[in-house]
């Protein structure tokens, strides 16, 4: 009996020290946050670093051989479409097209010669027609006329082939002249330049790549190359919103739209395959010198839905389950909830959840469980 007495005794003690530690036991710190209204979207990223690539660059090089004669530009100069670049050495063959331009002007001047010399004989064989009708003039006379006339008209026709010749023959010294000459095709910045004054340029053979002679940007166009990972890409479409960082400016957000899906899969590693996406660039914040070859980072916004109730994505565990403070008690407690879109930063609640309710966005912190006392600031 006595036996009984001391572990009824220690057991109450027991107890009774439990209770007054627990009941004196300091709250939990936890990192919270409070539900609330607001915008959630849906959204996929890319799974490498991109890359800011311009919609034209052209790496120019001459189409023939030669001397370099002039060298109009520099390296970072804005050019205008068809201004020029660089000249070859090019006297022989600018003697070759005055040669062929005076040959066209005097078959110019033969052909009106001859032709106002036809018009003439026309003419002429008109009048003797209107005598022989009113018997003034012989038959002989006016078949002599028409004859010359006619013969006269095949010379004026012969003479216009021959001016067509020569201008066909100007045509073609102007553009052996022109391909001594390089122009921009398009506007832009040139990026690099190979070759200076005197040096002897070599065009590329077919299959051989060699230096361009320039390199032409267009900044006018812009748009980011990415890998998205190939669960995400049949997700995608063209025309979806989107948004680009970059490292270079972290703090610069730039809106564009996806333009391209690649039509194949990259295959870099057996368990890393991609579909590469591209996001043309709307506008370039004034304050941002964007360079083409910049690292760049896309989000893909797929679906977007505002003034929902949501938490953050982190707060959620395995199945959809929050740590709730509760309001009244200030201790914690788990709450199933139904869930509608989200990404990394937040998730919509459509059941489980109240505007204000406070959820511990770390609920992995070691301490945590039902019933524990908690405490812990909002964001």
């Amino acid at each position: 009996m006595k036996k009984l007495a001391l572990v009824l005794a220690l057991a109450l003690l027991a107890g009774g020290l439990w209770w007054w530690r627990t009941a004196h036991r300091p709250p939990l710190e936890v990192w919270a946050a409070a539900a609330t209204e607001g915008l959630v979207e849906e959204t996929v990223s890319n799974t490498r670093a991109g890359t800011i690539t311009a919609c034209r660059r052209s790496k120019l090089s001459m189409p023939t051989g030669g001397v370099v004669d002039q060298l109009l530009v520099d390296e970072g100069a804005q050019v205008e479409q068809g201004q020029l670049l660089l000249e070859l050495w090019n006297q022989d063959r600018r003697a070759d097209l005055a040669q062929a331009q005076a040959t066209w002007q005097a078959a110019r001047h033969d052909r009106e010669r001859t032709c106002l010399l036809a018009e003439l004989k026309r003419r002429n064989a008109d009048r003797l027609q209107q005598l022989a009708d009113r018997k003034l003039t012989s038959r002989e006379a006016v078949d002599n006329a028409v004859t010359e006339a006619e013969s006269q008209q095949w010379g004026c026709e012969s003479a216009r082939d021959q001016e067509a010749v020569a201008q066909a023959r100007q045509q073609f010294q102007q553009a052996t002249l022109e391909r001594t000459q390089l122009r921009a095709p398009f506007a832009g910045v040139v990026a690099t330049i190979n070759g200076e004054v005197g040096e002897y340029v070599t065009p590329s053979p077919p299959g051989v790549p060699t230096p361009p002679a320039v390199d032409l940007i267009d900044y006018s166009c812009l748009y980011v190359t990415a890998p998205i990972d190939e669960v995400d890409a049949g997700r995608l479409r063209p025309g979806l919103p989107a948004r680009v960082t970059l490292d270079a400016f972290r703090d610069v957000v730039i809106e564009g739209t996806v333009t391209r899906i690649a039509p194949f899969v990259e295959e870099f590693e057996k368990q890393a395959r991609t579909v590469d996406i591209d996001v043309q660039i709307a506008r370039v914040p004034d304050e941002v010198a964007l360079l083409v070859g910049y690292s760049a980072d896309i989000t893909i916004v797929l679906a977007q839905r505002e003034s929902v109730l949501r938490v953050p994505t982190e707060a959620l565990l395995p199945g959809n389950r929050v740590w709730v403070i509760d309001a009244a008690s200030g201790t914690l407690t788990q709450r199933q909830l139904q869930t509608g879109i989200g990404n990394w930063s937040w998730t919509e609640v459509r059941q489980g959840l109240v505007e204000g309710d406070r959820v511990v966005r770390s609920p992995d912190q070691p301490g945590i469980a039902e019933g524990v006392l908690a405490t812990g600031a909002d964001d």
